[in-house]
This record gives C-alpha cells, structure tokens and sequence, in this order.
C-alpha cells in the first residue's frame, strides 16, 4: 500500500509524478467542461496521446524503478490509436509497464491482446458491494449493483446518473411492449439526456437496452433476471410473447447501435433508430 507521505506518493496525489502517464479519453477527465463548451469532448483515446508518450518513454527512470503507463479503459482506443500503440508493445523501453485495463477486451485487436498479459479482476462479493455503496449514501444500493452487474464503481455512476429520472422513463416506456410510440419516446429520452448536462451518455442508454435484452434471453428460457430485478414479472410476461432467435438476433444489432453510439451524428435520430429496433422485435 502506499505510504502517502513520500515524495513519491505526493507527486502521484497531485498528478505530475515523473514516471506515470494516464490515457484517457478527455470525456473522463473531471475537468473536461474547462473548454467553456466549445468543442465536445472526445470518448475515445486519440492517437495524439499516444504519440505524446514518445519523449516519456526514451528517457530513463526518475527514481531508478519502473515507469507506468495506465490505459483506461483500454476499448477506447480506435484501430488507428491501437496500431500507433503497437510497436511500443512489441519493443517497450526498458523498465516500462503498461497496465490495460479493459471490461471489453475482446473490442482490443489481437495484436493487442495477445502481446500482453490477462489479469482477470472479479467483482467482490454482493454482500460487501451493498453495503459499500450504503456507506456511500447511494439509494436501493441493491438495485443499481444488479443493474450494473455487480461492478460497484459503475453502480455508484449509474445511480448518479439515474438521478434524472431518465432510468426509470426508459424502463416503464421498454415495460409498455409493442404499444411503445418510438418518436414521442426518442423525443423523451432526448430531453432527459440534455437535462442531464453531461451526465448521461447515449451509450449508458444502449447498454441499459442491451441488459433489458439480456434479461428477456434468461425470461425466456425460464431464469430469473439479472439486471431489473424489480421488472422481473414483467419480463417475463414479455418474454413469452417473443421467441429467443428474435431476442438473440435484436442484442447482436445492438452491439452495432453500442459502437455507433460512440460518435453519433444526430442524438435524436440515433434514439429514434434505436427504439424503433425494439418495437420491430415485439410486433414480429
């Protein structure tokens, strides 16, 4: 553990420690709004930040011990960003470790993944997570643990981020079956995101369809669900009415709809596709 009172650990705390680089993308930086709004910014790791390590990595060590480089998440490089990052990995500088952390990883390419090391990181157990997110004043901490599978870090953000009732507008339009109006409920959607000011992203929206989706798969097939607990009876009455290849077949397009919600060119028509999707597979 660290210690927190060496000269080390204070240059890590403030962020400018000489051996530690971080690669994220900028919409994960808590400061991203500085630019005053004038440029989005970007979900993606740029190959700009990647060419940016060539000084770090030619120079020795500060401390005579190794030198991180942190990229997080890993699946949010793009091919291009993945390829400049390539020949690093195949010829990394001496005392340097890269730390990828990706809960995609199969969105890696290949050559990535097979030029590292897999480090499986479980989540702890229900219990412990529950009571985590309690201390943390997080509301129903059960509910939003299922809902993000078990991950607590991403349940304390899914709940902050639900805190605009666009969660629970999604879950009782998705409940409504075939009799759901996609464009009054992409017009909905749209205002709750902007209302959001930053704080809910299109692909929190994708990914909650995807879990719904997942959740009418175990219906189906008589297992209790995974994600909306609550919603369990009326999962299941949905499930009966629609057969499993068409739900299969629906969460494949999906993960399409999940990669295009990275950049999409219009929010509101991009909901309007995406729910339109859904009504399609209960009206087959």
């Amino acid at each position: 553990m660290a210690c927190g009172k060496c000269l080390a650990c204070n240059w890590f705390e403030q962020g400018n420690h000489p051996d530690f680089r971080l690669l994220q993308p900028q919409a994960l930086v808590e400061d991203a709004e500085a630019e005053g709004g004038k440029k989005k910014p970007s979900q993606q790791i740029t190959i700009d930040q990647v060419r940016g390590l060539d000084e770090f990595l030619s120079v020795g060590t500060h401390r005579a011990g190794l030198k991180i480089v942190l990229i997080n998440p890993a699946d949010a490089m793009n091919r291009s960003t993945a390829n400049a990052l390539l020949k690093s990995l195949e010829e990394p500088s001496a005392s340097t470790l890269f730390l990828m952390v990706s809960d995609e990883p199969l969105r890696l390419l290949p050559t990535i993944r097979s030029r590292c090391q897999v480090i499986p990181v479980t989540v702890p157990p229900t219990s412990i997570a529950e009571r985590a997110l309690a201390a943390d004043s997080v509301e129903n901490p059960a509910r939003w643990l299922a809902l993000a599978g078990g991950s607590p870090f991403l349940a304390i953000e899914l709940a902050n981020a639900g805190t605009g009732g666009w969660l629970d507008l999604l879950t009782r339009r998705l409940a409504a079956g075939a009799d759901v109006d996609p464009i009054a409920f992409a017009g909905d959607l749209d205002k709750a995101i902007k209302d959001g000011r930053g704080q809910i992203a299109l692909k929190f929206v994708v990914e909650t369809i995807q879990k719904w989706l997942v959740d009418l798969m175990l219906a189906s097939n008589g297992l209790p669900v995974r994600y909306f607990l609550p919603q369990q009876a009326i999962i299941s009455g949905l499930a009966d009415m629609i057969p499993s290849v068409r739900i299969a077949q629906a969460y494949r397009l999906m993960l399409t709809r999940r990669r295009e919600a990275e950049q999409p060119l219009n929010a509101r028509l991009f909901l309007e596709g995406l729910l339109m999707d859904y009504r399609r597979l209960l009206r087959h």
